[in-house]
């Protein structure tokens, strides 16, 4: 039997899948466990020049109603939500990241050779930290004494760090201890077991099948080799699980105009109804962070400059993409000046072709992350000319 053929789309109706998925349209989501369990996870980043980037991707989509003590009730004291690997993940899909947690050493990679050699090296150190734990914890990684026969040497950043917080940190990858609260900017550990279901278990085709289908719903358009939980860890049986989905009506093979390569859209999204609005991107935001996808989707380049030389930055050091719609029609390079309580905005840079109509929704949108911020006042240097009188009154 002949497969049909894929489904062709426009890179318009591929672009407004791929935002539908990211809950960038209208209207906006209701709650903080809408939008984290929505994106399949938030990812962290501690860059603060505007606000941590998973305040920024839950502002982006919530607005002036999130609140950062909502999330942290939500990790620490409800327990409906938990850390893991720099990630922010619904604890009822604790199930669904379980697996990956014991792969994390399997593989013949040299940095899991590395830190299998390390741990066996250090089975005592690890007994006495579980130990620590279970009977006194939580605890910060200060209050554990180093009793490490092997220190950790990579030839990296961190050869000259705290050994017991680098045996924190792999028992946390293999989902032995987990973060529960933060002291300052100290972590604060315990035992999984202890807040976690960690007793729960799905099998191996089930958790395949829903990763593929939550991840695909979250792109709206991905190719296959996106299909991952994190990076590019595909679950274990994901081929079987895709040709499931194909077989529902769930992953509809598409091909997309202007772009090469195998393509799924999720089938539900593919025929829902389009409402755009504007909206302010984290750098990491899952919309754009495929760089090469955002190019070829969107026709918009975008680099994150943070690491670049200020004199070779192209744009700025945390740059805003600018979505209105369904299309990235510009930038903005912003920073929040804490010591005189003002946001300021050193320009604002508008796409080939950019819609002057989008001036006001997007000064619309730079207010209020101006109000959600608290700041006392707007400054807005350069923009562009169709642009520039709704900016330049905030």
């Amino acid at each position: 039997m002949t497969a049909p053929a894929p489904l062709r789309l426009s890179n318009e109706h591929a672009r407004r899948v791929a935002v539908l998925g990211q809950l960038l349209g209208a209207p906006r989501p209701r709650s903080i466990l809408d939008v984290v369990r929505g994106l399949f996870f938030v990812q962290m980043d501690p860059t603060n020049s505007v606000a941590r980037t998973e305040h920024l991707v839950l502002w982006s989509r919530l607005g002036e109603r999130y609140r950062a003590a909502d999330l942290e009730r939500l990790l620490w004291r409800d327990k409906q939500l938990f850390e893991f690997n720099a990630y922010i993940l619904p604890t009822t899909d604790y199930a669904l990241h379980r697996p990956s947690m014991r792969r994390y050493l399997r593989g013949d990679t040299g940095r899991r050779r590395y830190v299998a050699s390390w741990l066996k090296a250090n089975a005592s150190f690890r007994r006495h930290v579980l130990r620590r734990l279970r009977d006194e914890g939580p605890l910060r990684t200060r209050d554990i004494e180093n009793r490490a026969v092997q220190g950790w040497r990579t030839g990296g950043w961190n050869d000259d760090s705290n050994d017991t917080a680098m045996m924190l940190a792999v028992l946390w990858r293999r989902g032995e201890v987990m973060i529960v609260g933060r002291d300052g900017q100290q972590r604060i550990w315990d035992l999984a077991e202890r807040r976690l279901p960690v007793h729960e278990a799905r099998s191996a085709p089930a958790v395949a099948i829903e990763i593929l289908e939550r991840r695909l719903l979250a792109a709206g358009v991905a190719q296959p080799r996106t299909f991952a939980q994190f990076g590019n860890d595909r679950p274990p049986g994901w081929e079987r699980a895709l040709a499931r989905l194909e077989r529902r009506g769930i992953a509809v093979p598409v091909r997309i105009d202007g772009l090469r390569g195998d393509w799924y859209a999720h089938g539900e999204l593919v025929e829902s109804r389009f409402r755009g609005r504007a909206a302010l991107l984290s750098p990491f935001d899952q919309l754009i962070h495929d760089r090469t996808r955002t190019q070829g989707l969107f026709r918009f380049r975008y680099r994150l400059e943070i690491y670049v030389p200020k004199d070779r930055r192209e744009f700025g050091y945390f740059v805003l993409p600018i979505l209105f719609g369904d299309r990235l029609v510009g930038r903005l390079d912003p920073a929040f000046d804490r010591r005189a309580n003002r946001l300021r905005v050193r320009a604002v840079w508008a796409e080939d072709g950019a819609p002057a109509e989008a001036g006001g929704p997007i000064a619309e949108e730079l207010s209020s992350l101006g109000r959600w911020l608290g700041v006392d006042a707007i400054e807005v240097g350069e923009a562009p000319r169709a642009w520039r009188r709704a900016l330049r009154s905030l």
